[in-house]
């Protein structure tokens, strides 16, 4: 009886955690690290949300921000035989909203050309209130 109670409430508490990630609009991804193992798994958890039909928001700032360059080149990943690039580049076409801290280009000498097409320079008030909106959940990298 007991592990019966047990795998009920266990049961419960996963249909509710499932009921409740469905409710969620999308996701916001916050991407600081220089990592292209992180940086691949940022990509990864945003495709999944992009193929579950829900919005994702990238922001990318300091290390992170490399990624949004058109001269960089990520390594491939086993066993997906993707790199974080190659993601980012689809996720953009899927319809992904992909922004660069503003600081981010002026402190590499750079501007907005250097980025790969479909990245915009962030505007601060917007990405605020992609963050603070409840109906997004937020990870940060």
């Amino acid at each position: 009886m007991k592990k019966f109670i047990s795998t009920l409430a266990l049961g419960a508490f996963l249909f509710t955690s499932c009921a409740v990630a469905s409710q969620k609009e999308g996701l916001n991804v916050v991407l600081t690290s220089g990592d292209t193992q992180t940086q691949m798994m940022a990509m990864v958890l945003s495709m999944m949300t992009i193929k579950a039909k829900k919005k994702v928001n990238i922001t990318m700032c300091a290390a992170g921000g490399k990624l949004a360059l058109k001269s960089t080149k990520t390594p491939v990943f086993e066993p997906a035989k993707k790199s974080p690039t190659m993601l980012l580049n689809v996720l953009i076409k899927k319809g992904a909203s992909v922004q660069i801290c503003p600081l981010y280009l002026p402190s590499i000498g750079e501007d907005a050309s250097a980025l790969i097409e479909g990245i915009k320079v962030a505007k601060p008030p917007k990405i605020a209130a992609q963050l603070l909106n409840g109906d997004y959940t937020t990870l940060s990298y």
